[in-house]
């Protein structure tokens, strides 16, 4: 099978079961716009099974067929793109990090595919110890807000496992005054299950912080604190 041939079958798959009111359901989750078939969850899973079946399928030809799946723009395809790739992570090697990650200069356009992608994808390369956060570090500089995200995103993967949160916290720092806010929730989000397993260095890395960067960061790495604890982390009156 050529890449193309997958591609096109995933396309007219994602034709024939498309669902206009799935789309205007889920539109409202992405402001900055949904290009979508509206292809229900059900039938995603049911064609990522049929391909998965078919013996010529290999990580080589989903890297490919992915490069074409994710430059389309659509919705779903960039998604079935992320998520046959995640069923042969055991194959997974540096190559494949430097192929995928040019997926984000391809047509990774929206927040929930830059999550995706770190959960299924980028998690397993930082698992298996195959790329280290020297490894992201473009990525914080990138043109793509949504590569940007995708660094703290990431990160979410070596909280469990990190003794030491000061390396991890120096690393985010050249995005703390990123002006995009899809970037902002990210680091939020981050700090927040920081937060919870390492209270303390995660709320001296807030302090100094706290009058320069964005309040949306504050937003969301404060959302499980009380009150009181919210308060230390108001910006200091000048």
């Amino acid at each position: 099978m050529k890449p193309i041939e997958l591609y096109e079958d995933i396309r007219k798959y994602c034709q024939a079961n498309a669902n206009e009111a799935l789309v205007k359901k889920y539109s409202r989750y992405f402001n900055e716009g949904y290009d979508a078939y509206g292809l229900a969850a059900k039938k995603f899973d049911e064609k990522i099974c049929s391909i998965l079946k078919d013996k010529r399928v290999d990580i080589k030809l989903i890297i490919k067929a992915g490069n074409l799946l994710v430059k389309s723009g659509k919705y779903e395809e960039t998604s079935f793109a992320i998520c046959l790739l995640k069923e042969f992570s055991g194959n997974f090697d540096i190559e494949t990090f430097e192929a995928v990650e040019k997926w984000f200069q391809i047509g990774i356009v929206n927040w929930a595919h830059a999550d995706i992608f770190c959960s299924h994808l980028l998690s397993k390369f930082i698992e298996k110890k195959i790329i280290s956060l020297k490894d992201l570090s473009k990525w914080r500089t990138a043109k793509n807000k949504h590569q940007r995200r995708a660094v703290p995103v990431a990160m979410l993967e070596l909280l469990e496992t990190s003794k030491n949160f000061k390396p991890m916290f120096a690393f985010i720092e050249p995005l703390m005054m990123d002006e995009e806010k899809k970037v902002q929730q990210g680091l939020g989000w981050f700090l927040r299950e920081a937060w919870k397993i390492n209270k303390e260095e995660t709320e001296k890395f807030l302090l100094k912080w706290k009058d320069r960067a964005p309040r949306t960061i504050y937003q969301y790495a404060t959302e499980k604190m009380t009150a009181p604890q919210k308060k230390k982390f108001k910006r200091s009156n000048k």
